[in-house]
């Protein structure tokens, strides 16, 4: 567990998180709405090397990042409107993770088995406002996070 103060808090852990994504990883962020699963997300973008604005996908669902503005293609998802498990077939996601890594919001819209190898995240917004960041890690993530 992490107690994370503040905004710039979320964004370092994110930052050192996306130091260690590889293709194949796929990252999810769970927490209620405004418990910073866009920030860490952020984060982890520009712990790939992305620099610019990144905003919420909540209404494009998928925003691709692609190299050179971050070492690995990355799509971050944000799944909140889904409503049918078979819309996220349409997304075609599972190309992404070919030479590329997710970091999903809202991942209880997809099976949980699909997320059995995943670095799973959740935030939780504490009686004093901070986060609380807990995660459970697949076998894909045992030997990377947390980083010491």
């Amino acid at each position: 567990m992490l107690l994370l103060d503040d905004e710039q808090a979320t964004l370092a852990i994110g930052r050192k998180l996306g130091s260690q994504l590889r293709a194949g990883d796929k990252v999810a962020l769970s927490g209620t709405l405004g418990a910073g699963k866009t920030t860490l997300a952020r984060g982890i973008l520009e712990g790939q090397g992305y620099s610019e604005e990144v905003p919420s996908p909540t209404f494009a669902i998928v925003q691709q990042y692609e190299p050179p503005e971050t070492k690995i293609p990355i799509a971050h998802i944000d799944l909140y409107r889904i409503e049918d498990p078979e819309e996220i077939h349409e997304l075609g996601l599972e190309d992404t993770l070919v030479d590329g890594a997710m970091v999903v919001e809202w991942p209880d819209r997809m099976p949980d088995r699909f997320w059995d190898d995943a670095l799973k995240i959740e935030l939780e917004i504490t009686e004093d406002g901070n986060r609380r960041l807990t995660w459970s890690t697949g076998a894909a993530w045992k030997e990377r996070w947390p980083q010491t």
